[in-house]
């Protein structure tokens, strides 16, 4: 008899009821591609992956991807061990925290413990804070790991273009020729390719709201003193916000639960007292636009905007009206043009002299004259430096307070909110931008249509955008959501509804 059939039979039974070994959750590989929080704590609970894994993935993609963007300044050397204490303790409680194991990238501008913070200047490049920021650590207790840290245009000047002296120009992830805007680009860049799943930004007047727009982000810029700015470099202080850039609502809205509220070092915080809502949650809701008032503000859209960008917002009003809204177009706010004009006020000298006092503690780094005297790398901060020394505070004898007592910015307001309450208006609608990114060759040329900066840094309104669409050479538009000051619910669930009955939000293909 031939044995030789019979042992390869054999072989052959071994080989296949053999059985297969569980794959590791540390060497499995993670899709990331537009991971929410909720998903995230799903696959942790489930066991599809740990926190140590997903960090890792997170920050290989960073190494494999930035390279093509130049979103990232610093990576977190620790950011693993974090995530294993997190494991830990997820394995030893069977609880996770609201934002157990949550890679998040912050702003070059917030202080972080043991991580360089240099607002992107020479002047602090080897700055390194004792402590973090208010809203770094909030998110941190309640389990979040800074994986990496963001370029920004350098001291936040620039709306524009996101350029730094010390990590150079960061690039659209949509279209790598053209823009992020500014001034966090960075941040609005790396969420939107995927780098991290919280991404923290400020706005002194478009950058949280211009950057989300670039790069088909959701931006909340909440009422003035709902958050803290403690621990942050400054622009202009009265006008300064910092919060959340996310890939969805939801993910924003789970951010904004954990950063509002009473802040003893930041003074602006105690205007909110019992203003803050325990939940923004629970208003997260599909139907939120039915039977819901909403304003076009025609004054703002119809500025000299690109064709393309009228054609996505002429769209975006059928969409709301279709998802069970009310549209009052061109509404008429009275004197809005007269009321807009002298709002600024310069106060980047006391407020960065101040920051560097308090937080940077050196002699020979204490005034702006010094800032000027270390030099950035790009003229266009030069020339804004010079303007910042050279500015003088006060319009026209009016003086310069914050959003709850400057009457120019209290005028504004109430013009807009009473308009508001006759129309019965939830909230009002206009491009984030009324023109596309312009290319990084001709950023300062092609730089128009620009509606954040007009309201909501003087008046203290909120004001959201979520992803209207895309233009031609494959660029994001952003739809803005203004509302009453502290209508963050009233604006998340329209801002919701907006996005759930849409789905404009696609990832960049890198």
């Amino acid at each position: 008899m031939n044995r030789i059939p019979l042992l390869l039979l054999l072989l052959l039974c071994i080989l296949s009821c053999k059985e297969e070994k569980p794959v590791s959750k540390h060497s499995a590989v993670i899709d990331l591609t537009e991971l929410t929080i909720a998903e995230i704590h799903e696959n942790y609970k489930n066991g599809t992956y740990d926190i140590e894994a997903l960090t890792s993935a997170y920050l290989e993609r960073i190494k494999a991807k930035d390279s093509l963007i130049n979103s990232i300044t610093y990576i977190n050397p620790n950011a693993l061990d974090v995530a294993k204490k997190l494991d830990e303790e997820f394995k030893s409680t069977g609880k996770l925290r609201p934002l157990h194991g949550i890679p998040m990238i912050v702003k070059d501008n917030f202080n972080t413990k043991g991580m360089p913070t240099t607002g992107g200047s020479l002047a602090l490049k080897d700055f390194v804070p004792d402590n973090n920021a208010t809203m770094v650590q909030q998110l941190m207790d309640a389990g979040a790991i800074i994986i990496a840290k963001s370029n920004m245009a350098e001291w936040a000047f620039s709306p524009m273009h996101t350029t730094s002296s010390t990590h150079g120009t960061t690039k659209n992830p949509y279209n790598t020729n053209y823009v992020p805007a500014g001034s966090s680009g960075g941040t609005g860049a790396s969420i939107a390719a995927n780098f991290g799943v919280i991404g923290l930004g400020t706005d002194t007047g478009n950058s949280i709201r211009g950057p989300a727009s670039h790069n088909a982000l959701v931006g909340f810029r909440s009422t003035m003193g709902l958050t803290s700015r403690a621990g942050i470099i400054p622009l202009y202080l009265r006008n300064d916000i910092a919060g959340p850039m996310c890939r969805t609502v939801e993910d924003a809205t789970r951010t904004l639960n954990l950063i509002s509220g009473l802040d003893p070092k930041d003074s602006i915080t105690f205007y909110a007292k019992g203003k803050q809502e325990t939940d923004y949650m629970r208003y997260l809701d599909t139907n939120g636009l039915k039977n819901a008032r909403i304003g076009v503000l025609r004054e703002l859209s119809d500025d000299n905007p690109d064709s393309e960008i009228t054609s996505l917002f002429n769209r975006a009003i059928l969409d709301i009206g279709k998802l069970g809204a009310t549209v009052i177009d061109s509404l008429i706010i009275p004197d809005f043009d007269s009321l807009r004009r002298n709002q600024w006020c310069n106060t980047f000298r006391q407020d960065i002299e101040s920051y560097l006092a308090e937080y940077v503690k050196n002699d020979t780094l204490s005034t702006l004259e010094d800032i000027i005297r270390l030099g950035p790398a790009e003229t266009f901060v030069s020339e804004r430096l010079v303007r910042n020394r050279d500015a003088k505070n006060g319009r026209n004898g009016i003086p310069c307070g914050n959003t709850y007592t400057d009457v120019l910015n209290i005028a504004f307001r109430e013009a807009i909110e009473t308009t508001m309450d006759e129309l019965e208006l939830d909230a009002i609608i206009y491009p984030s931008w009324n023109n596309r990114p312009a290319t990084i060759a001709n950023f300062q040329e092609e730089y128009r249509g620009d509606n954040s900066q007009i309201i909501a840094p003087h008046t203290g309104q909120p004001g959201f955008t979520v992803p209207m669409g895309f233009t031609s050479g494959n660029l994001p538009a952003g739809l803005q959501f203004l509302g009453r000051m502290y209508s963050e619910p009233t604006l998340i669930r329209l801002t919701y509804a907006y996005e759930q009955g849409t789905e404009h939000r696609k990832k960049p293909n890198l």
